[in-house]
C-alpha cells in the first residue's frame, strides 16, 4: 500500500501545496457555477496571451507554435490549447475535467405564495441526496437574461450582508411518518423548494409574491416573466475552508469537479512550452449525462480540432480523426476516498484514500465495467514510469465494491474517438453532498501529476 504523501514533504513542497490549495479554496469558494468558472478562466487565461479561436477564424489568422488559444462554448464550457513543436496529427496531451456540479435549479415559472410563505418553485440537478439540502444557508447563483438581451448577473447569499434562503423541514416531534421512510423518499423532490419571504406588501391577494416581485424588479429591473430566460442555481452559501486541527484537509461546495478543474487548468498554465500540443477541457453537463450543447457529448471539442488545423494549413477533414487517434488524456474526475465509517460498501484493497495522491481509476461503469471506458495497459504502465520517474505519488482504485454501484466519467465518450484515456483524480469524502471534503496533499500531487503528464507522456 502507498505511504501517506505528507511524510515525503521538505519545508518547500509544504510552502508551494499551500499556496496551491489557498488559491484553490478562494476558486471554489468564487466560482460555485459553471458560467461563473468560464469567466474566471476567460480573463486569467486572456492575461496570459491566450486568444480566442473566433477572433482567428473571424481574421483567418494563420497560427504557429507557441500560439495559446481558448474556445468558449455558450459561456459554459471551455477548451484551452497551446500549439507545440510537432506536427499537431501526431497527436496532442489532453487534461479533461466537468466544471458543473449537483445543485438545485430554479424552474422556468418559480415564484409561488401559500399560506404566508413565498418560495422558488426547484428541480435538482445531478444525483443528490435530497436530505442533505433542508435547513442550510443557501445562495442563489445565475444569469437572467431579459427580452432585450440584457444580461443580469445574480448572486445573493455571499456577501455578509445578504440574506441568504433555505429549505424547510418537519420538527422531529411530528416526523414519526417522515422517520419511517427510506432514506430517498424522506425529502420529496417537490419539497425542496426554497424559501424566499413571508413579509406582505398590503392586504391584496399574494401580496407576499408581490412584494418579492417589487424587490427584484427595483434591484434589478426584472419582472416576473424574465425567469422564463434565466439560468438560477441554489447552492450553499459560504466559503470553502480549512478542515481539521492540523489543517490537511479543504471543505467546500463543488469540489466534484472543480478540484480536478482547477488542478488540471493550473498545471496547464504552469506547463512550460513542449513539442507536443497540449490541450485542457472544462465542460458542463457531466452530472447529467454530458448531454447537450456544452456537454462533452457535444462536437464542440471535435470542430475546435477542425478549424485549429485549418489555421495550421492542414486539411481538417483528415486531421481531425489523425490528432485524436495519436492523442492521450487524463480525463480528471473525483474519486470516492475510503471512509472507515462506510467500509462496508468499501473495497480495502481497491479504494482511494487520503493523503496518497493522485488517484487513477482503470474502469469506471457498474456491475460488469457497464459504460466504463477500461484503459490499456500500455497506457497505464507509460503513466507509472514518468510518475515514478517525477516523484508523484498515486494511488489505483475502483468506486466501491463491484456490486454495490458505480458511476461514470467523460473519459469513454473521448475513448469512442480513440483516445488513449484513463480517470484519474483526487479523493473526495461527502461526494455529490453540498459540503465535500478532499485532502490538500492529494490536491498538491493531482497538480504535479497532470503537470508531469502533459509535459512527459
Amino acid at each position: 500500500m502507498k505511504k501517506n504523501s505528507w511524510l515525503k514533504y521538505t519545508d518547500k513542497n509544504i510552502t508551494e501545496l499551500n499556496k496551491i490549495c489557498d488559491n484553490y479554496k478562494e476558486f471554489l469558494s468564487n466560482n460555485k457555477t459553471e458560467r461563473e468558472c468560464v469567466d474566471t478562466i476567460i480573463n486569467l487565461v486572456e492575461s496570459k496571451g491566450f486568444k480566442n479561436l473566433d477572433n482567428l477564424i473571424n481574421s483567418n489568422t494563420k497560427i504557429k507554435c507557441g500560439e495559446k488559444i481558448y474556445v468558449n462554448n455558450k459561456n459554459k464550457a471551455l477548451a484551452l490549447f497551446v500549439i507545440g513543436k510537432d506536427i499537431i496529427n501526431d497527436g496532442i496531451n489532453i487534461l479533461g475535467a466537468h466544471i458543473d456540479s449537483p445543485r438545485i435549479d430554479i424552474r422556468s415559472n418559480p415564484i409561488y405564495e401559500e399560506e404566508g410563505f413565498t418560495y422558488f418553485d426547484t428541480h435538482y440537478y445531478g444525483g443528490i441526496k435530497k436530505y442533505q439540502w433542508v435547513t442550510l444557508p443557501l445562495a442563489l447563483h445565475g444569469v437572467i437574461i431579459k427580452k432585450d438581451l440584457e444580461k443580469i448577473n445574480i448572486k445573493i447569499g455571499e456577501d455578509k450582508d445578504d440574506p441568504v434562503f433555505s429549505i424547510t423541514d418537519l420538527l422531529p416531534h411530528l416526523a414519526k411518518n417522515q422517520m419511517d421512510k427510506e432514506a430517498r423518499k424522506v425529502i420529496e423532490g417537490e419539497k425542496l423548494d426554497i424559501l424566499i419571504g413571508s413579509k406582505p406588501m398590503d392586504e391584496e391577494k399574494e401580496s407576499i409574491k408581490k412584494n418579492i416581485l417589487n424587490i427584484l424588479n427595483k434591484k434589478y429591473d426584472i419582472i416576473e416573466e424574465d425567469f422564463l430566460s434565466a439560468e438560477l442555481e441554489v447552492v450553499p452559501a459560504g466559503k470553502a475552508r480549512d478542515l481539521g486541527l492540523d489543517k490537511s484537509m479543504i471543505i467546500g461546495y463543488g469540489q466534484d469537479d472543480r478540484v480536478c478543474a482547477y488542478t488540471s487548468l493550473t498545471a496547464f498554465l504552469d506547463c512550460p512550452n513542449t513539442d507536443k500540443t497540449i490541450s485542457c477541457i472544462l465542460v458542463d453537463k457531466e452530472e447529467i449525462g454530458s448531454v447537450g450543447a456544452t456537454g462533452m457529448h457535444s462536437k464542440f471539442y471535435e470542430n475546435a480540432i477542425s478549424e485549429i488545423c485549418l489555421l495550421l494549413g492542414f486539411d481538417s477533414s483528415v486531421s481531425v480523426g489523425r490528432v485524436l487517434n495519436n492523442s492521450r488524456m487524463l480525463s480528471s474526475d473525483v474519486n470516492a476516498a475510503y471512509d472507515p465509517l462506510y467500509s462496508d460498501v468499501m473495497d480495502k484493497n481497491n479504494s482511494s484514500y487520503f493523503g496518497r495522491g493522485i488517484a487513477f481509476c482503470k474502469f469506471t461503469g457498474s456491475g460488469g465495467k457497464t459504460g466504463s471506458n477500461d484503459a490499456n495497459a500500455e497506457y497505464i504502465a507509460k503513466l507509472r514510469k514518468i510518475l515514478d520517474e517525477n516523484n508523484t505519488s498515486y494511488q489505483f482504485s475502483e468506486l466501491g465494491k463491484v456490486d454495490v454501484g458505480g458511476g461514470g466519467t467523460i473519459a469513454y465518450i473521448l475513448a469512442n474517438q480513440n483516445v488513449e484515456v484513463i480517470d484519474s483524480g483526487i479523493a473526495v469524502l461527502n461526494m455529490h453532498a453540498p459540503w465535500e471534503i478532499t485532502s490538500k496533499a492529494d490536491i498538491y500531487e493531482a497538480y504535479k501529476g497532470y503537470k508531469t503528464f502533459l509535459t512527459k507522456c
